[in-house]
């Protein structure tokens, strides 16, 4: 993103649940023990691909745990604690004002964290779209929730993240984002049929190293197995 001439680049929250309590629909799917292993996965895999896009500047993790943290700030995310403890929102919002007591200009963006087909590409092409509105939101592959969330420079996000969260952003104000190709950005993994949706597009090399462990049932089909990950450079970490 560019303004006056100057390469400005946006701010990325990402918000991190304890991995012993994310992604917890999956369970049926990975089981108990494997199901924290694949949202850290997803993770890695949604922030390296967000590092490699050109008008991101810098992702902020608002996470607690502490083995996520010490495996995302290796990529070279700034990570956060979540101080308020009161929820998804109310963390985006403290990550958007930590980003911002360092850098007050920055233009924010809260994506989620579980886009393990995440293409740098394609979250270019969204966040160029999202830097003509004051507030935009991108919904998920399901219409019904929200997988990105923009807010330009002096614009508060005001983030109502969770659930039918499409029709809260529309009705905040936010300016929907549509029209583009880029399944990858909202490919969002909530359930095993999700999963096998974000291995069709072919996920990230942490997502693709730990498919193949996946509950009896649940694998993805052989020809989703051999699609090959993204192709995303180094973040420079």
């Amino acid at each position: 993103m560019r303004r006056d001439g100057a390469d400005v680049g946006w701010s990325l929250v990402v918000p991190l649940k304890p991995l012993v309590r994310a992604k917890s629909r999956l369970s049926r799917a990975a089981g108990e023990e494997f199901r924290p292993r694949l949202a850290l996965a997803f993770a890695l895999d949604t922030v390296t691909a967000a590092l490699a896009c050109e008008d991101v500047r810098d992702v902020a993790v608002v996470t607690d745990d502490q083995l996520a943290g010490e495996r995302l700030a290796a990529l070279g995310a700034r990570i956060v604690p979540d101080t308020p403890a009161r929820g998804l929102n109310a963390a985006l919002a403290h990550g958007a004002r930590v980003v911002r007591a360092r850098r007050p200009g920055a233009a924010v963006a809260a994506l989620n964290a579980d886009l393990p087909a995440l293409r740098p590409a394609e979250l270019e092409l969204v966040l160029h779209s999202a830097s003509l509105f004051p507030r935009a939101f991108l919904a998920d592959a399901a219409d019904i929730g929200t997988t990105l969330l923009t807010a330009t420079s002096g614009v508060e996000l005001e983030p109502a993240f969770g659930g039918p969260s499409r029709a809260r952003h529309l009705a905040s104000g936010a300016r929907e984002i549509t029209g583009h190709r880029a399944p990858s950005v909202r490919r969002d993994v909530d359930t095993g049929e999700d999963l096998l949706a974000a291995l069709a597009l072919g996920v990230g090399p942490h997502t693709a190293l730990q498919a193949p462990r996946l509950a009896p049932g649940a694998a993805a089909p052989k020809e989703a197995e051999r699609l090959p990950p993204p192709q995303v450079r180094a973040s420079g970490a």
